[in-house]
C-alpha cells in the first residue's frame, strides 16, 4: 500500500509516518521504483501507536514497548510504571467529574462561595 493511503486510512500526514519510521516506531517498507510499498500490518501498528500516545506514552515509551523483543525487566518495569500512571489519571478524572457534578447541584449566590465549597471536597 503506497503512503498516501496509509496516511489516509490512518488519519495521519505522511510526514508523520515518514517521521515515525525515522524513529523506529514503524520498520522500513518495501521499496518499489523508489516508493515506500506498506504492508496491511501497518495500519494496525498505527492504531496501537495513536493509543499509546492518547493515554500519554511517549515517542520513546512507545518504540521500547514496540520493539519486537521479549519483555524485559525493564519493559515490564515500564509497562508497572504507565499502569500506575493510568491509575493516577483515572483517579483524576473521577475527582473532576465529583467536582463537575456538585457545581452542576451548587445552589451558590456568587463564585467565591462555590470555591469555597470545593475547596471542602
Amino acid at each position: 500500500m503506497p503512503i498516501g493511503q496509509v496516511a489516509r486510512e490512518a488519519g495521519l500526514r505522511t510526514s508523520a509516518i515518514r517521521y515515525y519510521e525515522r524513529i523506529g516506531l514503524l520498520p522500513a517498507p518495501e521499496r518499489s521504483a523508489g516508493r515506500r510499498r506498506y504492508g496491511a500490518g501497518v495500519l494496525e501498528r498505527l492504531t496501537v501507536i495513536r493509543f499509546a500516545r492518547a493515554n500519554g506514552f511517549t515517542l520513546r515509551e512507545i518504540r521500547s514497548l514496540l520493539s519486537g523483543r521479549p519483555y524485559s525487566a525493564r519493559l515490564r518495569g515500564l509497562a508497572r510504571e504507565k499502569i500506575r500512571s493510568l491509575d493516577q489519571a483515572v483517579a483524576r478524572a473521577r475527582a473532576m467529574q465529583a467536582v463537575l457534578r456538585s457545581t452542576l447541584r451548587c445552589r451558590c449566590l456568587d463564585v467565591a462561595e462555590c470555591g469555597g465549597r470545593l475547596s471542602r471536597l
